[in-house]
């Protein structure tokens, strides 16, 4: 489990194994690297495909020398290295994951019908716990006549603390969720397929101790026909996490 020492710091940087160590309790897991041994599986050139439980994991296009991110899941999910299927993420999302190596080598991502992307429909059609779906939400404030925007990353069993924690976080009087015009038209991405991956670099994203605990997190790829898989010690090192203890209240 992840300190809370460890876990309140604040990220900039772009994602590689020494961030993420940042995040990790080193009485569990001594580097960053021990994600990358529970996870990682060669893929096997001759199949180019891995059978994890039930359903069969895809893993794209067969290689000679390929390494991926193995989630041991019982969803009804094909997963595929998330740069593998460019037209399944927003354009924001694309551009950081392939600006950033590190950060998209734990990416995957799942074709989902766009008709199912909110939470419970998604949830309950693919198989995927409350609790292992993270929602990411916009929040808008203004200080000194100043906009501010921030995101929250929570799982889906909990809420954003947005009048509180966020509030004070953000140091701002009052707090609101954005408009949906607003959020589209400030991320780039869709309406129900928001994400903290590809959000515009001033903004803090406020992530869950939740989140950054969980060994996996579902969230959205910008669009709404499909989900990104990360393990939550990615998110909460992508640049601008901050992680916050108290931001998850229960529903």
């Amino acid at each position: 489990m992840p300190s809370r020492a460890a876990v309140s710091r604040r990220h900039r940087a772009g994602v590689d194994a020494d961030r993420v160590a940042q995040v990790l309790d080193q009485r569990s897991v001594a580097t960053a690297h021990g994600i990358v041994e529970r996870l990682v599986l060669e893929v096997d050139p001759s199949q180019g495909a891995v059978r994890e439980g039930s359903p069969r994991l895809s893993l794209g296009r067969p290689a000679r020398s390929r390494t991926v991110y193995r989630f041991a899941v019982d969803w009804d999910l094909t997963l595929t290295p998330a740069l593998d299927r460019p037209e399944l993420l927003a354009e924001p999302v694309r551009a950081t994951l392939a600006a950033d190596p590190a950060l998209a080598s734990t990416a995957q991502v799942a074709e989902i019908d766009p008709e199912l992307a909110d939470t419970a429909a998604f949830c309950a059609r693919y198989g995927v716990g409350l609790a292992e779906s993270a929602n990411c939400v916009l929040v808008s404030g203004k200080r000194g006549g100043e906009v501010r925007m921030a995101a929250a990353v929570v799982l889906a069993d909990t809420r954003a603390d947005v009048n509180g924690v966020i509030r004070r976080a953000m140091d701002v009087r009052k707090l609101s969720f954005a408009s949906r015009e607003t959020a589209t038209s400030e991320s780039g991405m869709e309406y129900g397929g928001i994400t903290p991956i590809g959000l515009p670099q001033p903004w803090p994203v406020y992530v869950a101790a939740g989140v950054a605990a969980a060994e996996r997190a579902v969230i959205g790829s910008g669009l709404r026909r499909s989900k990104l898989v990360l393990p939550g010690a990615v998110l909460a090192a992508i640049p601008g996490a901050v992680v916050l203890d108290d931001l998850a209240v229960p529903v």
